[in-house]
Parts: structure tokens; C-alpha cells; sequence
């Protein structure tokens, strides 16, 4: 499979996890159904500050992407839009087109599941972040040390937008935002 074949098939995976209705179109409504099944995954309260950070980042993201792509962002996508958009908004873009569209929800995952409170994710923390994603089928302990680039056993933010970034340009196979 080429490279551009893996990274349609990644967003093609994205789109029907954030179609929550299932009726083969997102629209913003769907991201933040998305925002608040995580939240209720990871076990928080959706009022506590951690929670509204996730609530409203998903949005935002949606916001964003539709306003550079020139879209309503009352308007639906069909999955072909959502796999040129999401092309020319992260891929295309490289790490930077990545950084500016998912650092604040990733942001707010890692929040949600610093128990530490040291604003990264250590093993036992990225086993639950995992759990809220849906992806009890990954090997923990191995997506954690390809994500872990510096080999400290913490995950910061950058590291964690960074893995997001190679699973959708096809260069691991960790989904960190579920699949």
C-alpha cells in the first residue's frame, strides 16, 4: 500500500469514528458527541475543567479546519471532503499542519489523564488514555516506547502530536485518538 493509499485509509478510519450517527456524513455535532464520549471514557465529570477543555477543543478543531477550507462550519462532510480537507489542513503540512489542528485536543487528553499532574503521560496514565480511545487491542508498553521519541518514560504533548502525526502519514501504527 503506498504511503498517499495508508493515509486516505487513516482518514477514512477517522471519519467513521467521528461519524457518532452513522449516517455517513460529519458535521460538528459529531466531534463533540466524539468529545464527550472520551470525557465519559476517561471517567470525568463533563463540568470539571479538564472535561470542558476536551468538549471544546473537538469543536474547534471542526471550526478550524472548515474555516481554511473555505466551509460553512454548519455544513456536513461527506467522507471523500473530509479526506481532502483533512489532507490539505494536517498531511500536506507536515508536523506544523498537525501541531496547529490537534495540539489543543491533544492537550486536553493529556490533562485528562495526568494523574500526576505533571503535565505528561507515564505508562500507567498512557494504559488509560488508551482504555478511553478504545484501543485495549494495542500493546501498551510497545506503542509507548515508539511514541516515547527522547527516552525519558513520559510522553509530552509534542511527542504525543508528533505520533499522531506518523500513524496518519503511515510511519506507526499506534492510533493515540482511537479507530
Amino acid at each position: 500500500m503506498s504511503d498517499k493509499t495508508a493515509q486516505a485509509e487513516r482518514l477514512r478510519q477517522r471519519f467513521a469514528l467521528y461519524d457518532t450517527d452513522g449516517d455517513g456524513r460529519i458535521e460538528r455535532g459529531d466531534l463533540e458527541a466524539e468529545a464527550r464520549r472520551i470525557v465519559e471514557a476517561f471517567g470525568e465529570q463533563e463540568n470539571s475543567p479538564k472535561a470542558q477543555a476536551l468538549l471544546d477543543a473537538y469543536p474547534k478543531m471542526w471550526d478550524y479546519m472548515m474555516e481554511q477550507a473555505g466551509v460553512d462550519a454548519g455544513e456536513a462532510l461527506t467522507v471523500e471532503q473530509f479526506v481532502e480537507i483533512a489532507d490539505a489542513q494536517m498531511l500536506s503540512k507536515g508536523a506544523v499542519g498537525f501541531s496547529t489542528v490537534l495540539r489543543p485536543s491533544i492537550r486536553a487528553m493529556v490533562d485528562l489523564c495526568d494523574i500526576d499532574g505533571d503535565g505528561q503521560v507515564d505508562p500507567q496514565e498512557f494504559r488509560k488514555w488508551l482504555g478511553a480511545i478504545g484501543g485495549d487491542q494495542i500493546d501498551a508498553d510497545a506503542a509507548f516506547r515508539q511514541v516515547d521519541t527522547d527516552g525519558n518514560g513520559r510522553l509530552s504533548v509534542d511527542e504525543l502530536v508528533a505520533a499522531v502525526g506518523k500513524y496518519h502519514a503511515g510511519e506507526l501504527d499506534a492510533p493515540l485518538l482511537g479507530v
